[in-house]
């Protein structure tokens, strides 16, 4: 990339070891045994990876809460309304097998910390998810994850709430094992300080309407953040998932999947080779990986599951 494309780009660029000089005095709260329970499967992230990358973020992050904290109280005092609390929402996007949840994960777990907002929730689009019920009657099962599987309508109602500061509200649960939608079980989300929602499709525009007005997803994220990386190493990521889900949850009773638990290894590398080639890389190139350059912020993994840079929208 030569200087002046370099300098036309609306993000900078920080290596790790420029990122991680950003951490300035912030405490590491967390404990190898924490973290363990908190990665994704095949993910290798860090105690190391948590200082350099997250701790950074986590400061950053609460001067931003900090800032539409504080701008929040003084708008309500403009239009003379009763102060009251108005959620900070981070919105996290990136493909299939890239490690948003564990990203997303590491980032409650830290921005709980901080004494200015300690209630933080986190839900994940799968919830939001069509039941397999449904997708099985429009016939569009073999698109799940793409934009049309999702019930938009219900996600944005549910964000909608949040910002307008209801109480007690519930995000359906998703499960990898069934591959469905869990009947009666929720994700309870009572006024949190923060709410981070990682999913697929967060960041894309849609014409989606609520009510008379076109509205997407993202409009009511503060904070907008994608997980990237090379496709052919995420590829590779999502069949090494594959092939250990083949000698774990799809051996379990009630597997969704459990037809693919008797696949030999180069068996099963052929049908996440083909399930990846004709359904996620497609989704990714179609409906997700444009939507990259909306984000706040991109975290940039390089082939061993590590973040090798993080880029950061100019303000």
């Amino acid at each position: 990339m030569s200087s002046n494309e370099t300098n036309l780009s609306p993000y900078r660029r920080f290596c790790v070891d420029e990122w991680a000089a950003l951490r300035r005095n912030t405490p590491q709260p967390l404990t190898e045994a924490e973290l363990e329970q908190m990665r994704g499967m095949n993910e290798r992230v860090s105690l190391t990876e948590v200082e350099q990358v997250y701790l950074p973020l986590s400061r950053l992050l609460s001067f931003h809460v900090a800032s539409v904290q504080d701008l929040n109280v003084g708008v309500r005092k403009f239009l003379e309304i009763e102060s009251g609390k108005v959620p900070y929402i981070i919105g996290i996007a990136g493909s299939v097998a890239v490690g948003k949840s564990t990203v997303a994960r590491v980032l409650r777990s830290l921005l709980a910390r901080w004494p200015e907002h300690p209630k933080v929730d986190l839900v994940s689009t799968d919830g939001f998810l069509l039941p397999t019920a449904t997708l099985e009657k429009r016939e569009i099962m073999h698109r799940k994850g793409f934009p049309e599987s999702f019930d938009r309508n219900a996600l944005l109602q549910f964000l909608s709430d949040v910002k307008s500061g209801k109480r007690q509200l519930r995000a359906p649960v998703y499960s990898h094992l069934q591959y469905d939608i869990v009947p009666d079980e929720y994700v309870e989300v009572d006024q949190p300080d923060i709410l981070i929602v990682e999913g697929l499709n967060v960041l894309q525009t849609h014409d989606t309407k609520l009510g008379e007005q076109n509205v997407f997803v993202s409009d009511y994220f503060d904070f907008t953040m994608y997980v990237d990386a090379k496709t052919d190493d995420i590829r590779q990521w999502y069949v090494d998932r594959f092939l250990s889900l083949r000698s774990t949850v799809f051996n379990q009773p009630g597997a969704y999947f459990s037809h693919y638990a008797s696949l030999n290894a180069e068996e099963a590398t052929e049908t996440a080779n083909n399930i990846w080639h004709s359904i996620n890389e497609v989704n990714l190139n179609e409906n997700i990986l444009p939507t990259k350059n909306r984000a706040k912020l991109i975290l940039q993994k390089d082939a061993n599951h590590a973040i090798e840079c993080v880029e950061m929208r100019k303000m």
